[in-house]
């Protein structure tokens, strides 16, 4: 299984691409608000401050653009320093064209959004206090409001302090909810390949037996020849003392690699089919046998049990799953977990339940998230909630449905409760079964949940 490297929630970095698109329509934007105010309007406007101002951001792009290759992804600090261009552009135009009595000055808080997005949470706070500050500054200092002419607009500074308050409100608002929403994003996608490459060891386990019954197909035809031609010059050579011996080695060698080339095509053929299936208490014994002798005892205790037992098929997501549950109920036991299980006509059920404190009040609801653990701060094997991630999403795949709560008896603490529908538990393997009769044969490699 191949390591997994440190969390970076920023190391895949932002595409420059997407800031010279942005660019260019604020470039746009620009340009037609300048002349719409100046020429339509005909308000007194400094239309050629305004112009060098919008120049410089396209000249930036045109360098960038032509600098770097459109897929290339722009370090933390390069992206901080970009942004910060951006913002101080637009300061520039607001205090030209009036502050923060501009309609338009509720975009300075676009530069701190797109940081929120992408860029590390420091940098975001330094950006978005760089606009505070120049939003502060652009209430006493700047040019007067464009406005007909020989007339000029003065606005209450009771408005202007009204605009400052909603200026900066909208920078910290949709910065925490960008930043929030992007990081949940960011966790989710981690923790996600997290949970392939789970699989993708465990389907690398399930596959040996295939690949070791398509060596002995591919390797007996060979095999056979060397048999017969060994056989050909023990026969030709007769008793001949400089052959006879390497020659009989030969022969018995070759023999012996057709044995074991036998036993490994049997064991993916004949052995797999028996082996691939198990019953609910064999699943149950397998999935809590690695964790017995840590000094927690381990109880088990049938429940109600309608019909006959229900046979699934062998899934290595599944054991995984169950598995991490065990490990934690044993993890945050104080004396003994307990698992029970259960199943009639519709359902089978287990549960897993702990005799610890339970799941703290303040994150019960979201138990199962990535990066959400479950461990208090500073005891030994806290972690990050991946493995509690990792197997809501297999058991949720074969199926089950999944409920975390806490326990009012006296003795039990967390309740972690896994269910299937009857059907679903076992209904691969009845059609394994019946494919199996129709063709002949079984096939190993038709993977199914269980």
């Amino acid at each position: 299984m191949q390591e997994l490297r440190p969390f970076d929630p920023h190391s895949n970095g932002l595409r420059l691409n997407t800031l010279i698109r942005l660019r260019w329509l604020a470039v746009v934007g620009q340009s037609a608000a300048v002349v719409f105010v100046a020429y339509w309007l005909g308000f007194p406007l400094p239309v050629s401050f305004c112009f060098a101002l919008i120049a410089c951001s396209a000249w930036l792009n045109l360098f960038l653009a032509f600098r770097f290759p459109a897929a290339h992804r722009l370090g933390p600090l390069a992206a901080l320093s970009i942004l910060t261009f951006d913002a101080l552009q637009l300061v520039g135009l607001l205090f030209v064209t009036g502050g923060l009595t501009n309609p338009f000055s509720p975009l300075m808080a676009v530069p701190v959004i797109i940081s929120a997005t992408s860029l590390p949470l420091r940098m975001t706070a330094a950006i978005g206090g760089l606009v505070v500050v120049a939003a502060t500054a652009l209430v006493f200092y700047h040019m007067p409001l464009p406005w007909a002419e020989g007339s000029q607009l003065v606005m209450p500074f009771v408005y202007v302090a009204g605009m400052w308050v909603a200026v900066v409100s909208m920078i910290i608002f949709t910065a925490v909810y960008a930043y929030r929403v992007a990081q949940e994003g960011r966790l989710l996608a981690n923790a996600l390949a997290a949970t392939e490459l789970v699989l993708q060891r465990e389907q690398h386990l399930s596959a040996l037996d295939g690949l070791a019954a398509a060596a002995a197909h591919e390797l007996g035809t060979p095999l056979a020849t060397i048999a017969l031609v060994a056989k050909e010059m023990e026969r030709a050579l007769g008793s001949d003392p400089r052959f006879q011996e390497d020659v009989t080695l030969l022969r018995s060698q070759s023999e012996r690699c057709r044995e074991i080339l036998k036993r490994l095509t049997s064991l993916s053929s004949e052995a797999e089919e028996h082996l691939a299936h198990m019953p609910l208490t064999s699943l149950i014994e397998e999935v809590i046998a690695p964790h017995r002798d840590f000094g927690v005892d381990i109880k088990l205790e049938p429940g109600e049990r309608i019909g006959p037992e229900p046979v699934g098929r062998r899934n290595p997501g599944v054991m995984y799953g169950l598995g991490n549950l065990v490990e934690n109920a044993v993890d945050f036991a104080q004396n003994a977990v307990t698992v029970n299980w259960r199943w009639n006509a519709d359902t089978v059920a287990l549960t897993v339940i702990d005799d610890g404190q339970g799941f703290p009040p303040d994150i019960i609801d979201r138990i199962g998230e990535p990066y959400m653990s479950t461990r208090r701060g500073g005891e030994p094997g806290g972690g990050l909630g991946l493995g509690l991630f990792i197997a809501k999403t297999l058991l949720e795949r074969s199926g089950a449905t999944m409920s975390f709560h806490n326990s009012f008896v006296q003795g039990q603490g967390a309740i972690v409760e896994v269910s299937w529908p009857r059907a679903v538990f076992q209904g691969h393997v009845e059609a394994g079964v019946k494919e199996a009769d129709s063709q002949g044969n079984f096939d190993s490699r038709a993977q199914a949940h269980i």
